[in-house]
């Protein structure tokens, strides 16, 4: 009976290792997140769990501005994973590209952090070509265009009219099941009511993913009626937003992760790209600035 305990013990910790340390990274409990990496390591060797939260590790680093630590921590990550993909290929599981993913964005933000910005993108291209047709080519592009997009033309939206041409823009990138985004929506809301009569159009992509919150697979004309559903209820608030589905635009916005927030001024260049929800105040005075 206790080595049956002591095996579930074992199989629950494998499971949740990685959410385990991302939590601590993410409260800045840096030392904790490595000593049970360090456990988990001794352990279970380079396992595809240990080398995901080893990625944490990673970004956590970086997070307190420890970039050369930083990089070379997402160098072993890569080297570790490379070594892993001898047996399996990539997609097989879900913590290979996730680690090698994080790892490959946290030394392109940690060499342009010191200033190496070529070099940066250097190695987010060649990771792009490398593993193209994989699950985190869009990671790939959305780091690249973390380093390009601002002060250039937008990329093409599909799927609508270019109807605000002439107007600043705002993109809000965002899918149905995406907390972050239903979180955000409120902002957007409020500043759409706030800058739209002053010229502000809202655009909000979206698009098709296969399954919806409650169901693994569904047919494009079932996640549809999701899509209305949700939209309905948590960003009909978006005076007269444009709402175009279609996947490509996330491949050319980089945007795999929702939301994403992207701004460009009546010129149609690009003055924000930004993953992830952004507080309020910092998004008015952006839109601020390209108004004028």
């Amino acid at each position: 009976m206790r080595f049956l305990l002591l095996l579930l013990a074992a199989a629950a910790c494998h499971a949740q290792i990685v959410p385990y340390v991302e939590g601590l990274v993410t409260r800045g409990d840096l030392s904790g997140a490595q000593a049970m990496t360090a456990r988990y390591r001794h352990e279970f060797g380079n396992a595809p769990e240990t080398l995901a939260a080893m990625s944490w590790l990673a970004r956590g680093e970086f997070k307190e501005h420890h970039y050369d630590k930083a990089l070379t921590d997402a160098e072993e990550v890569q080297g570790l994973v490379k070594s892993s993909l001898a047996l399996r290929k990539l997609d097989s599981e879900p913590y290979l590209p996730l680690a090698l993913g994080a790892s490959l964005e946290v030394q392109a933000q940690s060499l342009a952090a010191l200033n190496r910005r070529s070099e940066a993108l250097q190695l987010l291209q060649s990771a792009e070509r490398q593993w193209s047709g994989t699950s985190i080519v869009g990671r790939l592009q959305k780091n690249i265009l973390l380093l390009t997009l601002v002060g250039h033309p937008l990329p093409e939206i599909r799927g609508v009219a270019d109807t605000w041409r002439g107007k600043p823009v705002l993109f809000f990138f965002w899918a149905h099941w995406c907390v972050d985004c239903k979180a955000m929506s409120p902002v957007i809301a409020k500043l759409a009511a706030e800058f739209e009569p002053r010229g502000l159009v809202v655009v909000a992509p979206t698009r098709l993913y296969g399954y919806t919150a409650q169901q693994e697979h569904v047919t494009p004309a079932e996640e549809k009626l999701v899509l209305k559903e949700v939209f309905d209820r948590y960003y009909a608030a978006i005076p007269n937003a444009i709402v175009p589905i279609d996947a490509s635009n996330f491949d050319r916005f980089g945007a795999s992760t929702t939301p994403t927030l992207v701004l460009a001024d009546k010129r149609g260049t690009v003055t924000l790209y930004h993953p992830g929800a952004m507080p309020e105040q910092a998004l008015r005075e952006a839109i601020q600035l390209v108004e004028r």
